[in-house]
């Protein structure tokens, strides 16, 4: 082989190897995404169906529910507009309350409950994950355009 052919060997491997590396970055970069939806975009099915992903809103009042076994726990989620039953096996947080902000992390099951293997609580008075409260804001304006005062 000519040095030149050795050359252009050299770098069409060296350009395979870095594809090579490129796709198996972002493969493990894709699997390992995590995306947020409010309880209406799961409601209104924008939410993928068998993968994991974030839903965050406030945990309804009245809606914690724990079962025999102490570890599972069931309760709604709610963006004010819709909400989606949860359940959870595992420790809560101690900041989990009723009425407060929260993040789940999971799937959908057939059945429309959310399965979640994680849940997230705020941290402090003020704080809400900013996706879940943006979700809140637009389902209270959606709410609100949605009523209509009529006087007579």
């Amino acid at each position: 082989m000519k040095r030149r052919h050795k050359r252009i060997a050299f770098i069409v491997a060296g350009v395979a190897g870095l594809g090579i590396a490129a796709a198996l970055a972002l493969s493990a970069f894709k699997s390992n995404l995590v995306f947020f939806f409010s309880p209406s975009q799961v409601a209104a099915k924008e939410a993928p169906f068998g993968r994991t992903f974030r839903v965050g809103g406030l945990v309804e009042t009245n809606s914690l529910k724990r079962d025999n076994d102490g570890l599972t726990v069931r309760f709604t989620v709610t963006d004010t507009a819709q909400s989606i039953p949860v359940v959870y096996k595992g420790i809560l947080p101690d900041l989990f309350k009723e009425g407060k902000g929260c993040v789940a992390q999971g799937r959908v099951g057939a059945d429309g409950v959310f399965y979640a293997d994680q849940v997230l609580a705020k941290h402090d008075e003020n704080y809400m994950p900013p996706e879940a409260g943006q979700a809140i804001d637009k389902a209270k304006h959606v709410q609100e355009a949605g009523k209509t005062v009529v006087d007579y």
